[in-house]
Formats: C-alpha cells, sequence, structure tokens
C-alpha cells in the first residue's frame, strides 16, 4: 500500500509538473550553481576529504599535481609533466610557474602568491603528520625515507620540480595523486590558522571560499585568476559560483528540484524514486521533458561491515565472530529483489566480490559471490549451533536514514530464516564516527573508488590497514590475504596483478567480514539549463567546465 506521505508528495510533484509546464526550463536563473548536500559537509581542509560531500567542495576549492577525467585518464593539473623512473620508484614531476593561491590578507598586498614545489613538501609533510591525523595518510604507505636523502620521502628539486620516492614499485600510485588529499596548500594560511584552516580554505581552485553557516549555507566565489583554460583558450570555470545547502530530507530536496531551485540532485532517494525512474531505472516519460539525466557505471560498493577483531569485546559476545552466522547473513536475503523493489534496478546486485562492475579485475566467473539461498543459510545457522536460530541472540545492524529501506528489507528476510535483527538508526555523521572508532558491530557501510585500481578496494581488509591508521574498519586480519597484497602491489604486470586481486576478493567472500549489497550506478538529475556537467564512475562532481544558460 501507498504511504500517506508517498501520496502527497506524489500530488506535490504532480502539481508542480502541471504549473511549470514547458517553461520550467527557461526560467532565468543566476550563473550561481546551485546543489544540496543532506549529509552536510564536515571541513573544507583537504586533507580530511574522506568522504563524497568533502571531497566535493574540496574538488572545487583545490587542486592537486594530476587530475582524473571523467573517462579515468589521467591529466595534468599543476604538474604539467611527470616522468616514472625504470624502477618505478621514484616519480618527477614539473610544475606550471603560474598558478597561484587565492587572494588572502596574510599573503603580501592581500594577492595570492605563486606555487612553488616547495608548497607540495609541505602539503604532503601534513597528511602524514600524526599531529594532523589526516585520513589520507595510509595512502603514502609505500613512500621512501633513505638515510643519504637525509630521510626526504618528498624533495624539490628547485622551485617548479618535485621527486616522490617510494619504497617498492607501485603502479596505482599515479592515481592515488589524483585525489583531494593531496591538494596544495599555503603554508602561511594553516600554520596561522591551525585547525580552523577548516572554515578558511584557501586553495588554488577554480573556486574560491566566501561564507558557511554551517547546517545552513555554504557560497563559493568564481576565482577570476584561475590558470586553466578550455580548448578555445578561454579562462575556466564559466560559473560566477556555486551555493551549497544542507536540506536534510530527501524529498524536499527534490521538490526544490522541480521547482527549480537547484540546479543538480545526486541519486535521488526516498519516496521520490517511484516518481522519478521506471521499474527498469530510466526516467519517467512525464518527466523527460523536465530534466535531463546523465547515468554510469560507479566504482562504489555498497555493503554492510562487520567487525571481525576478536581482541575487542563487542565481538567476543556476539554471534557473529562465527563465519558460519556471517555466511549464513550472505545467503539469507534476495539481492535482485531488493533492487527491483527498493533501488528501481539501479546499480547492479552484488553476487561477486567486493571489487565492482567496472575495474578490469571484475569477474563473477572466477570471484563468485552468493546468491540467495535460504536453505543453505538455514544449514550454516544450523552447523554454527543455531538451529532454526534456537538461541541466537538479537544482533543489531546500524545504519542511516538514507539506507533504512534497504536494511529493513534484509532484516525482514533475515528473520524469517531465525535471525532476530534490530536496526539501529544514527545521524550520517555520528554513524561515520562510531565505525571509525570501531564501535559499531554490524555497520552499513559503502566504499567509492579514491581511485580506479581494485588495490583501493582491497585495502580495507590489509591488517596494517586497521581503522583508524586505514580503512580496514572490519578489522580484518588472514595472513593468506596479507601475504597476496603485499605481492599485488608491486607487481607491475597489470594479468598477474589482476589474478592476486581475485584470488584476495574470494578469500574475503569466504570470510565473509562483510555483506556486499549492489554495484552502484551514478545518477545525475539536472535541468534542462545546464551545460557541460558530465557523470563518472567516481562520481566526482566537477563544476570548472559547467555553463547555465
Amino acid at each position: 500500500m501507498v504511504s500517506f506521505r508517498l501520496f502527497l508528495i506524489c500530488l506535490v510533484i504532480s502539481a508542480i509538473i502541471f504549473s511549470c509546464g514547458n517553461n520550467n526550463s527557461n526560467k532565468k536563473s543566476s550563473n550561481t550553481f546551485r546543489y544540496n548536500e543532506s549529509e552536510g559537509i564536515t571541513s573544507l581542509d583537504p586533507a580530511f576529504s574522506r568522504n563524497r560531500e568533502t571531497i566535493w567542495a574540496s574538488n572545487h576549492l583545490y587542486n592537486g599535481l594530476v587530475q582524473m577525467d571523467d573517462s579515468l585518464k589521467i591529466l595534468p593539473s599543476i604538474a604539467k609533466s611527470w616522468e616514472i623512473s625504470e624502477d618505478g620508484k621514484t616519480y618527477t614531476f614539473h610544475l606550471r610557474t603560474d598558478v597561484f593561491f587565492h587572494d588572502h590578507e596574510l599573503f603580501k598586498d592581500g594577492k595570492g602568491r605563486k606555487v612553488v614545489a616547495e608548497d607540495f613538501i609541505y602539503s604532503f609533510n601534513r597528511i602524514i603528520d600524526p599531529n594532523v591525523a589526516s585520513p589520507g595518510s595510509w595512502l603514502f604507505n609505500n613512500i621512501d625515507y633513505v638515510e643519504e636523502r637525509g630521510f626526504k620521502a618528498f624533495e624539490a628539486l628547485n622551485d617548479s620540480t618535485i621527486n616522490i620516492y617510494l619504497s617498492i614499485p607501485f603502479p596505482p600510485f599515479l592515481g592515488i595523486l589524483t585525489m583531494q588529499y593531496f591538494s596544495v596548500v599555503p603554508h602561511e594560511v594553516v600554520d596561522y590558522f591551525k585547525q580552523d584552516f577548516r572554515n578558511n580554505p584557501i586553495g588554488t581552485g577554480p573556486f574560491k571560499f566566501k561564507m558557511w553557516d554551517e547546517g545552513s549555507k555554504m557560497v563559493l566565489l568564481k576565482n577570476e585568476n584561475y590558470f586553466e583554460k578550455d580548448e578555445k583558450g578561454v579562462q575556466l570555470p564559466y560559473l560566477d559560483g556555486v551555493s551549497i545547502t544542507f536540506i536534510k530530507d530527501k524529498d524536499i530536496e527534490f521538490l526544490k528540484f522541480l521547482s527549480n531551485n537547484l540546479d543538480f540532485i545526486n541519486g535521488p532517494e526516498g519516496d521520490t524514486k517511484d516518481a522519478i525512474f521506471t521499474s527498469d531505472g530510466e526516467l519517467q516519460a512525464e518527466q523527460q521533458e523536465k530534466f535531463n539525466m546523465l547515468t554510469t557505471p560507479q566504482l562504489n560498493t555498497e555493503y554492510l561491515g562487520i567487525l571481525v577483531d576478536d581482541e575487542l569485546d563487542i565481538v567476543t559476545k556476539s554471534p557473529l565472530r562465527k563465519k558460519l552466522v556471517r555466511q549464513a547473513i550472505n545467503y539469507g536475503f534476495d539481492r535482485k529483489s531488493m533492487m527491483a523493489y527498493l533501488r528501481n534496478n539501479i546499480g547492479t546486485p552484488a553476487n561477486a566480490g567486493f571489487i565492482p562492475k567496472g575495474l578490469p579485475s571484475y569477474n563473477e566467473e572466477i570471484v563468485k559471490g552468493y546468491r540467495y539461498n535460504p536453505e543453505k543459510a538455514k544449514e550454516l545457522l544450523f552447523a554454527a549451533g543455531f538451529p532454526n536460530g534456537e538461541g541466537l541472540p538479537e544482533i543489531t545492524l546500524y545504519t542511516t536514514k538514507d539506507y533504512v529501506d534497504l536494511c529493513e528489507f534484509i532484516q525482514h528476510q533475515l528473520n524469517e530464516i531465525g535471525f532476530k535483527i534490530k536496526i539501529d538508526l544514527n545521524p550520517g555523521i555520528t554513524h561515520s564516527e562510531l565505525v571509525a572508532r570501531s564501535k559499531l558491530n554490524f555497520f552499513r557501510k559503502s566504499w567509492m573508488a579514491d581511485y580506479p585500481d581494485a588495490e583501493n578496494y582491497l585495502a580495507l581488509f590489509y591488517s596494517k590497514n586497521f581503522i583508524p591508521n586505514g580503512p580496514n574498519c572490519t578489522h580484518f586480519k588472514n595472513y593468506d590475504f596479507d601475504k597476496l597484497y603485499e605481492k599485488a602491489q608491486s607487481e607491475t604486470n597489470d594479468s598477474l596483478r589482476y589474478h592476486y586481486y581475485q584470488q584476495m576478493d574470494k578469500i574475503i567472500i569466504e570470510e565473509a567480514p562483510i555483506v556486499p549489497l549492489y554495484y552502484d550506478e551514478a545518477v545525475r538529475l539536472i535541468q534542462k539549463n545546464v551545460v557541460g556537467l558530465g557523470v563518472n564512475p567516481q562520481n566526482l562532481l566537477s563544476l570548472k567546465k559547467v555553463r547555465k544558460n
């Protein structure tokens, strides 16, 4: 039965569509790009750009040595060129000489100064500084400190040349440097504001900071001194600014989009899905004249994480410490039906491994995951000592409001085979913090690729990457997995490296520290007057080439 809330929303949507007619896209609007972040933004310091919201904001404000386009090709940014040594362990970058930080009173005459090599040395050392505690520090695990270089892993050869030294050849490294963690920041401003740099960001990006009323609104303005130009030699960006709101309710967000008060929404959720999409994930016919939709497979795996560290009290007291119970959960619900009923088939059921579709090492024939098999789940519960769920304690699944429908679907099907699943909701920021502190035993999570290599996914299960020093939030530890991971890191032959990746993925599926749900799809709805907004497998929002007609 359709809920009364959904009925009201559909009535409002119909009224807006009827009243807007075909004139909605022709409304006169400013040259400011408007979007909403329902989960909020936690920091404007790129050293803390670990979630999508902060990554997007950092991408507007900062630049790094290199960048990635919508086809996942690595392109120059502040570095105009680079070389990699024959042994794969020394990266040399040659910088542009026309890149300037945003204007700020801490610079001479209040004008942004030129970026030089030492700015990158400062920015990189800041990432690995334990006093800063950047969640991206683990990404520099392979840098090399050698005595004859004065223990310098990063070296400025002159004002426009930088060397980065690795301890082993590591093919994904150039892709890692496209991440927002490794943006350049000015030491004068960071040293002055210290931790409050999060509220006073100064970078080199296409937009510069204007104001941030936390929980309400953020405004960025065009950087008139931005160094990049388009193919015709026109200076970027085209927009005058960016306005970000923080409306928590996804349905209200969509209504504002329909009313042309937002230029774009990312992956609509909530009760509005059925009013937007058909059961096959296409736009409803009545919506196609109102706005455009962009889609692409997204390098994002949605999953449930299970803490498996026997040294933690919440693990030793939980039935989830048993592999058979974890496997039973994986067999115990229908991913295909879940995607059809709750996601309008946007995305792909995760019936293979943790590595998502879109990466070359993904292979569902080699890495066979879990498919719905309630009888097998019951057999596993019996083998674990809980026949028909008898004696099985209640298990709490922690999630956020945006994913409660998925968790309730899983809860219902698992309860039918003998589990007693309870759902506990937390705000998004609180949920992430509790996971980061290993306070939740069973939790919904996602991993969106930082760089397009499966190593980025498998790093979540390497024993030396335990959170908070890395992304291993399940505290999974397996000797064979670790050995394969270490071999793969230095393997330059792609075919052999992918083979190692698949062997690791098999171990993850067998040991089941996670419950893969689906491989995501990036979906963007944009107003008809927005031109130049692309979509990419990493779902990175880039606005420097966007126009509004």
